[in-house]
């Protein structure tokens, strides 16, 4: 049985904004667009889920024990260097990494029916100006201070930004920046893209972060640092369906409901979907309610080590 103390952390809440309620402990939300695409379970090494496109141009990869959790990337085809890379530590909120993987699935879909290299390829096409317009109609504020050669523009709470850094050269180089929090390991989440990337993918992510809409968490998921940063509303029964289905994916009661039956028909099968991961996040939460939440890779339980490094970055 659960202590009183132990139902009240895993109560589901309704947090907001978005952007500050963290990473729930599965990829779960930031794969759902990609469940139809190959997925590739790694025992050895540091990647422990690979999903690329079909023709394997696109690679999602989930880093479970590591700081940067996801690292997406595109190639001009399956043995091509990344042409750009988009990195997530394990902080993000995986509703953002989920902007980004629903505009990669509409432009792949959109370059196989054209017959054509693909959006994702194209490289950076807009201003600066452009590439944060979803924040600006926001609200979202230019900061005067920001480093010369550096655009900054911060969020109406001062817990958000986007750095736009336009000094240096070479296409390996961070030009992006989207930051939620204040500095620290698990409270700053951070999110970067490679010089190359492609100006409506970065678009497509600061836009699902400018959403007002709060995201489903268990309170024990909120970093205690954090709460008074956020907003949490209980997840009542009569919530009316509108609200209550705000995150991209099930939330975790969705998927207690449903794991019972799917499980049984799963089991003698490695997983391969979306559904599949939900499954074996279910099953993670299940078998270790009463154990500190660590960050589940979708098919393997795994904590962070205490020995990882330090972030590189923070303001």
């Amino acid at each position: 049985m659960h202590a009183p103390d132990d139902l009240y952390q895993y109560q589901e809440v309704l947090v907001s904004p978005m952007y500050l309620a963290g990473s729930n402990g599965t990829g779960e939300a930031g794969f759902a667009p990609v469940a139809q695409w190959p997925h590739q379970y790694l025992d050895e090494g540091p990647c422990q889920l690979l999903v690329t496109s079909p023709d394997q141009r696109i690679r999602i990869g989930w880093f479970g024990d590591d700081f940067e959790l996801w690292k997406i990337s595109a190639a001009e085809d399956a043995f091509s260097a990344p042409r750009w890379t988009a990195t997530f530590n394990h902080v993000t909120p995986a509703e953002m990494v989920a902007g980004l993987t629903t505009a990669l699935v509409q432009d792949y879909d959109e370059a196989i029916a054209s017959d054509t290299l693909g959006r994702f390829l194209t490289g950076p096409t807009v201003p600066w100006r452009d590439t944060v317009r979803p924040l600006t109609d926001a609200g979202w504020a230019l900061d005067g201070g920001a480093e010369l050669g550096t655009v900054e523009i911060i969020a109406p709470d001062d817990q958000a930004g986007i750095l736009v850094d336009r000094r240096g050269y070479g296409s390996d180089r961070t030009t992006v920046e989207l930051w939620a929090g204040p500095p620290g390991w698990g409270t700053r989440a951070e999110a970067t893209f490679t010089a190359r990337t492609p100006s409506h993918l970065i678009v497509a992510t600061a836009a699902v972060m400018a959403q007002s809409t709060p995201v489903v968490r268990e309170r024990h998921q909120i970093d205690r640092r954090m709460r008074h940063l956020v907003r949490m509303t209980p997840v009542a029964s009569g919530t009316p369906i509108a609200e209550a289905q705000v995150s991209r994916a099930p939330t975790p009661l969705d998927v207690r409901r449903t794991a019972v039956t799917q499980a049984v028909h799963r089991a003698a099968r490695a997983p391969r979907s979306a559904a599949d991961l939900r499954v074996m996040a279910a099953q993670s939460r299940s078998t270790g309610a009463a154990q500190k939440p660590g960050h589940h890779a979708p098919a393997t339980s795994a904590t962070l080590s205490a020995s990882s490094p330090e972030p590189l970055r923070g303001r």
